[in-house]
């Protein structure tokens, strides 16, 4: 009988074990009506062929051989890569409905962000899903083109700023650009300004932030998607839970601090008006908690900054690599505005500028790979199916670095972009896909609405600082050579930026550098002179007709 029970036993497993193999024959195989990829293996697909640095590159490479929509077999998902203006267009824009939502980020969202975090949150009927309608209302709301208008005091204080700042301490050069976008951020979110890079608030954010990208982006992060049983495991083997549960602790009690503090200023009179007060009134109406509050406030702290910030650090980096293009910046400087500061009121005079700062979007567009969408019901796209649930990437970077669609595209050359006039946001309205320049800000329902005072913002600085500024490459003491970055050496994450490089920013002549002063002791009259912050609110602000 024990043998007997003891064969049962053995054909059992055998049995158990060709079900199991049954069932799991079709996991990692691309099934005949997916759009092409490259070669899968059984159970885990693509994923051997995931690189674990400068993934963008091997997706340029897919995007080559494959065409402008192919798909990866990550065991049993299923990634599907648009590496084409016209494919994102179709999809991502004219079917917004179903191609908005955003696949499950368990380091990104439930470990960084406690699930708090607007820009990962998924377009559903859940909760969440309504906040992050809650939270696209309120972004339209306050960051719609009209309303960006009114932003144009911060910007021109601001931008002022940053160039004392450029000419009291020019080796910061980085992080005085991280202060200007963050600064002008953190006024329209929470009423007062970022005065100094040794903000420890400021120092705070950005080091979440850095170092959150970092985590998002790494193999772990990935693999923990994709195998979701991993997740399960203690700290000691999964390190990254430890570090990331950490960071959300730190950035809750930022983010929360942020807010409350504010919300009680609006109530006691003492801060000014901002995107807080609307969230306040949304509570009212929403029944939304502080959390969800301070994290909706947050994110637009971090979105709007850092993205403006990744953008002109990349064109110190352009300038040290291609000088031409500081040349020819201020030769048509010179030519129109001479010694007046230029304005934002000179931009259809400034054709080279322009350009410029679109050439800077395409070139260094901080979302390679975008950050991934979701979709939520089967769909077909040139004879293919796209399956519910399907992680859909936009190849941001190969589209910019197409050479079809720009000539030399690793060439930083404003001039490709010298007789386009459009606006970021007429650009990607436009019914022809080819004649969007850059994707930097998304696309579809999850494109950054804050675009237009991002675009003013990137053409202030770069106007300015080459007007009173020569960028130019440092010197090595010892070979006496010129110091250039390699433009491929970059920070990866879910964002990537230029690692820290040199750059010598000195003023072009004594007469810039006063007039820069000058601009910065006749605009800071607005300010209290021991806080740096408005003593009222500009007249021309969004919120000076509301009663506070």
């Amino acid at each position: 009988m024990a043998l007997l029970s003891g064969n049962n036993g053995i054909a059992a497993a055998g049995i158990f074990v060709l079900v199991a193999a049954f069932l799991c024959r079709k996991i990692g195989q691309r099934p005949k009506d997916f759009p092409p990829g490259p070669p899968t293996l059984p159970i885990i697909g693509n994923l051997h062929q995931i690189p674990s640095e400068k993934r963008y590159l091997q997706f340029q490479k897919w995007a080559e051989q494959y065409g402008p929509v192919y798909s990866l077999m990550l065991g049993s998902k299923v990634m599907i890569v648009l590496s084409s203006d016209v494919a994102i267009k179709d999809l991502v824009d004219k079917r917004g409905a179903i191609y908005s939502s955003r696949p499950e980020a368990y380091i990104a969202q439930d470990v960084l962000s406690g699930g708090l975090r607007p820009l990962f949150m998924k377009n559903d009927d859940s909760p969440a899903g309504a906040v992050w309608k809650t939270t696209r209302r309120l972004s339209h709301q306050v960051l719609n083109m009209n309303t960006a208008r009114t932003y144009i005091p911060y910007q021109d204080l601001e931008n002022k700023a940053l160039l004392v700042d450029l000419l009291d301490n020019p080796g910061d050069f980085i992080q005085h650009l991280r202060r200007y976008t963050a600064s002008l951020t953190t006024q329209m979110v929470f009423g007062h300004r970022t005065t100094t890079i040794a903000d420890p608030k400021f120092q705070k954010a950005f080091h979440i932030f850095d170092r959150s990208a970092e985590l998002i982006g790494s193999r772990i992060s990935s693999l923990l998607d994709l195998v979701p049983a991993l997740q399960s495991l203690p700290e000691f083997l999964l390190p990254i839970k430890k570090e990331g549960r950490e960071i959300n602790r730190q950035e809750h009690k930022l983010f929360t601090g942020l807010f409350l503090d504010t919300k009680r200023g609006l109530k006691d009179g003492t801060a000014k008006p901002c995107v807080c007060l609307d969230l306040v009134k949304l509570q009212e109406q929403d029944s939304f908690s502080d959390d969800v509050a301070a994290y909706i406030s947050g994110s637009l702290l971090q979105a709007g900054g850092e993205t403006t910030a990744t953008v002109l650090i990349g064109f110190v980096q352009a300038a040290m690599i291609f000088p031409e293009i500081v040349k020819a910046g201020q030769e048509e400087l010179d030519r129109f505005c001479g010694d007046r500061m230029p304005e934002l009121d000179d931009v259809p005079e400034l054709p080279y500028i322009r350009a410029l700062a679109k050439e800077c979007l395409r070139w260094m567009p901080g979302f390679f790979l975008g950050v991934p969408h979701a979709v939520t019901q089967d769909d077909t796209y040139l004879g293919y199916r796209i399956p519910k649930n399907a992680t859909i990437i936009l190849n941001i970077w190969g589209i910019h670095m197409d050479p079809k669609r720009h000539e030399d595209p690793r060439r930083f050359n404003p001039l490709r972009f010298i007789d386009d006039d459009q606006s970021s946001i007429d650009a990607a309205n436009n019914p022809d896909a080819s004649k969007r320049d850059h994707f930097s800000f998304g696309a579809g329902r999850r494109r950054c609405q804050g675009m237009h005072i991002a675009d003013r913002s990137i053409f202030l600085a770069l106007a300015r600082m080459l007007w009173g500024f020569d960028l130019k490459r440092p010197i090595n003491p010892v070979t006496g050579l010129e110091i250039v970055p390699d433009k491929d050496d970059l920070i990866e994450g879910i964002m990537s930026l230029p690692k820290p490089f040199r750059a010598d920013i000195l003023p072009r002549s004594a007469e810039r550098a006063k007039a820069v002063r000058e601009a910065w002791t006749e605009i800071s009259r607005v300010l209290d002179n021991e806080s740096l912050q408005w003593k009222e609110i500009p007249k021309t602000l969004k919120w000076a007709d509301k009663e506070v």
